[in-house]
């Protein structure tokens, strides 16, 4: 495994160095889309609507919409925010470990002593352990202030980020307001039930069968020869040899259908700017 991230837990006046390491991947098998006529490759283009060139990322800006105005942030603008000032995962609090819900957990890392003693380390891992409490932390990862749960798995202390508590949605419905008559013989069969699927919980005795057949169903297409070369399904072209053709982007289709649908519920009969302009504008930047 590689560290993502270097810092130190803040526990009072103990400082814990550490490296940060994804707890997860993801096996899925990765699919590109391509044309079902000659095999090519789908190639998604970041194009200006309104200059119709391709855009390189450094030349790219952030913006905000709220259905009617638009706000572009540049570099600029973002460097005035909060950023990632401290390497430090700050202890705020330690709570009993059964208050948290697991509704709000979100990505796990590990957390890997990095110094030369581990004393600190075992030091708050036992402490963890003994007291059987999760501590609360509020750290920065890749520009974002996070909330996070420090707490024990095996010998390693194990840091999941948490979704702030604005960010988990409350549910009611009203089906349930109503008043349901349950038996005892009913609920008596209903644990029966459940007592009959009774087990310890073993994760590895579960398998993506999805994901097994579609790499059988892979090899099997190899094994017939029913493939074709990696390079012819790349074209020849740059992409930038046909700025006036029509090239359409996924996300500049899904863009315009938002406006367009946006556009006739509140102005239907507002004028739409015509396809062929943007030449124009091209030819005046």
């Amino acid at each position: 495994m590689r560290s993502i991230w270097k810092g130190a837990i803040a526990f009072g006046l103990v400082n814990v160095p550490v490296k940060v390491y994804s707890a997860t991947e993801d096996h899925d098998i990765s699919l590109h889309q391509v044309h079902d006529k000659d095999g090519g490759r789908i190639k998604y283009q970041r194009r200006c609507e309104v200059c119709g060139k391709i855009v390189d990322f450094e030349h790219i800006d952030k913006a905000y919409d709220d259905g009617e105005r638009t706000v572009i942030l540049d570099e600029s603008d973002i460097s005035t925010l909060p950023v990632e000032k401290s390497r430090e995962i700050e202890v705020v609090e330690f709570v009993p470990s059964d208050q948290l819900d697991p509704i709000t957990f979100e990505r796990s890392y590990f957390l890997e002593p990095d110094g030369a003693s581990t004393k600190a380390y075992v030091l708050l891992r036992r402490t963890l352990e003994q007291t059987d409490r999760t501590a609360i932390v509020q750290f920065a990862l890749r520009q974002k202030t996070r909330l996070g749960a420090l707490r024990v798995r095996g010998d390693v202390l194990m840091l999941q980020g948490l979704l702030w508590d604005d960010e988990v949605r409350e549910a009611s419905f009203p089906a349930l307001d109503e008043k349901v008559r349950i038996s005892a013989q009913e609920l008596k069969m209903s644990s029966s039930l459940v007592e009959s699927f009774a087990a310890d919980f073993d994760p590895s005795k579960f398998t993506d069968e999805y994901q097994e057949q579609l790499r059988e169903l892979i090899d099997a297409k190899l094994a017939k020869g029913d493939d074709v070369s990696t390079e012819e399904t790349f074209g020849t072209s740059d992409g930038d040899e046909d700025d006036g053709a029509e090239v359409l982007d996924l996300m500049a289709a899904l863009q315009r259908s938002v406006e367009k649908n946006r556009a006739s519920r509140k102005k239907p009969a507002a004028k739409k700017p015509a396809a062929n302009k943007a030449p124009a504008k091209k030819k005046a930047g």
